[in-house]
C-alpha cells in the first residue's frame, strides 16, 4: 500500500519560510514523478511543483517560481518543498502526490500545468498571515 505522509505546515508571517516534507512508503517503482499540490478554500486544486526521479527535472507553477524549491532524498524516500518569501495567497492545504511516470514532469513543463497524480497523501495546512 502506497502511503505519503506530509508534514511541516504551520502559521508564518508574510515573507517567512517553511519547509514541507513528504515521506513515501510502499512505492516500489523506480521511475516516478512526485510533487506538491495545494488547495485554498473556495479555489480549485493547483499543482505547485514536481520532480522527476529519472533525471531530477522539475516543474514550478508560475505563482511560486523563484520562491519555492522542490528536492528529493531518495535514500530517505522523502521529497521536500522549501517555501521562501511566503505570501498570504500561498495559504492553502498542501498535498504531496506521486505517480508512476516520471514523464509527467515533462508534461507539466510543456502544458504549464501539472496533470493529476494517482497516489495522494493527507494534506498539511500552510497559513501565511499578512
Amino acid at each position: 500500500e502506497v502511503q505519503l505522509q506530509a508534514s511541516g505546515g504551520g502559521l508564518v508571517q508574510a515573507g517567512g519560510s517553511l519547509r514541507l516534507s513528504c515521506a513515501v512508503s510502499g512505492f516500489i517503482f523506480d521511475d516516478y514523478a512526485i510533487g506538491w499540490f495545494r488547495q485554498a478554500p473556495g479555489k480549485e486544486r493547483e499543482g505547485v511543483s514536481c520532480i522527476s526521479s529519472s533525471d531530477g527535472s522539475t516543474y514550478y507553477a508560475d505563482s511560486v517560481k523563484g520562491r519555492f524549491t522542490i528536492s528529493s532524498d531518495n535514500a530517505k524516500d522523502t521529497v521536500y518543498l522549501q517555501m521562501n518569501s511566503l505570501k498570504p495567497e500561498d495559504t492553502a492545504v498542501y498535498y504531496c502526490a506521486v505517480d508512476v511516470l516520471s514523464k509527467l514532469v515533462t508534461t507539466a513543463q510543456v502544458m504549464g500545468v501539472m496533470p493529476p497524480f494517482n497516489y495522494w497523501g493527507q494534506g498539511t495546512q500552510v497559513t501565511v498571515s499578512s
